[in-house]
């Protein structure tokens, strides 16, 4: 077994974290405050080739493999989760899912301008729309239509809590169109922001990941042409469960990098801090908490790496997947708020980040498969 990384790994790594700390550090609190999107920084990971890391450089992508991809996430969410989820969701979203299961037209005209995040010099990247108010983690429960009219579908409904909502210029949409045949009868299309029809809801008003766009997405009467369904009729659903699993694997690294940012500040902070004479580093009880945390971080990027090791060695990684989110989710939100308590009073106020990453750590324990979720996934699997 192989523990360590290669020199193209390392790269990687050092790029994320070069950028995090000159690009992202800078401003983070201020975004996060008045929920700014992160233009430039998203702009700016276009233009590293982060935005499709994993997708063939055919395609416009980078080549690179989900252990780098895992590597980059963690970096970048140390310093901030609004950029890594943007990242997260074009890369294995979006990204994977037309490059796995798209058609060679749909390659061309939608996955090349996706991977390189840029299409006539502007932003150009995607989202996924799955939820819905009365389908979230049951995923089979679409409200969505799409009806079949000949040569095109019309696409009626709505989706919620849409990451990428208003910046996005694709969305992936999962809908129903045949009811009776149940999960079967679900189809994936391709639709384009800008169509009549299309519409973009209000901003929602997040505890975490505050600069991210998060909104609903409505759609009345769209006219979404046959050529832009993705995979065979009644494809949808797998097409949503398989690209999920490899989803959670970029949540579960934002997970850690949140868990990884949030030790590396209580142990600069240790070091400084004095109490009763003394750095607070060198009292037992902030030993044993700060011993605790790094365990629970090494154990989650373990469990990340594990998982992007499967994905990229062609191995069924769904449970391994699971299992990295729900570990690196629940860590980060420990570690976070142990960090907090490491900085005292100081971790309660916004300059010392640590309270914004304690909220930042929340969502990943619910978005693209809450705990809840995930522990089902994983119970089968070791039943079987």
């Amino acid at each position: 077994m192989q523990f360590q990384l290669n020199e193209e790994q390392l790269m990687i790594q050092r790029a994320a974290r070069d950028f995090a700390q000159q690009q992202c550090l800078p401003g983070v609190i201020d975004r996060d405050e008045h929920q700014k999107f992160p233009l430039e920084q998203i702009s700016q990971l276009a233009d590293l080739g982060f935005m499709g890391m994993m997708v063939d450089p055919l395609y416009g992508g980078s080549g690179l493999d989900t252990m780098s991809y895992v590597l980059a996430m963690e970096e970048i969410s140390k310093v901030d989760a609004s950029v890594s989820v943007c990242m997260s969701v074009n890369n294995s979203l979006v990204c994977w899912g037309l490059d796995q299961y798209g058609s060679e037209a749909q390659k061309q005209q939608y996955l090349a301008p996706l991977a390189r995040g840029k299409k006539d010099g502007q932003l150009y990247i995607g989202a996924f729309l799955l939820s819905e108010p009365e389908a979230g983690s049951d995923a089979t429960s679409q409200r969505t239509t799409a009806e079949d009219k000949g040569d095109y579908y019309l696409l009626n409904g709505i989706k919620n809590w849409i990451t990428n909502g208003s910046s996005a210029s694709v969305y992936l949409v999962i809908a129903q169109t045949d009811r009776s045949m149940g999960s079967h009868g679900i189809n994936v299309f391709i639709v384009e922001k800008n169509w009549p029809g299309v519409t973009v809801g209000a901003k929602e008003n997040k505890m975490g990941i505050r600069g991210s766009d998060t909104h609903s997405i409505s759609f009345n009467d769209v006219r979404v042409p046959k050529e832009n369904r993705i995979g065979e009729e009644g494809f949808g659903f797998k097409f949503a469960m398989k690209t999920l699993a490899g989803g959670r694997i970029g949540i579960a690294s934002q997970a850690l990098g949140i868990a990884s940012g949030a030790l590396e500040l209580s142990l600069q902070y240790a070091k400084q801090r004095k109490a009763f004479g003394k750095e607070i580093m060198n009292h037992q009880a902030i030993q044993f908490k700060l011993a605790d945390m790094a365990t629970r971080v090494e154990a989650a990027r373990l469990l990340c790496l594990k998982a992007a090791w499967e994905k990229d060695n062609g191995m069924d990684y769904t449970l391994s997947s699971s299992m990295a989110k729900v570990f690196a989710s629940e860590a980060a939100m420990w570690v976070s708020t142990e960090a907090v308590q490491v900085h005292g009073g100081y971790g309660y106020v916004k300059e010392y980040h640590v309270e914004r990453l304690m909220r930042d750590a929340k969502i990943t324990q619910i978005y693209e498969g809450t705990s809840e979720v995930q522990r089902i996934v994983i119970g089968r699997g070791v039943l079987k």
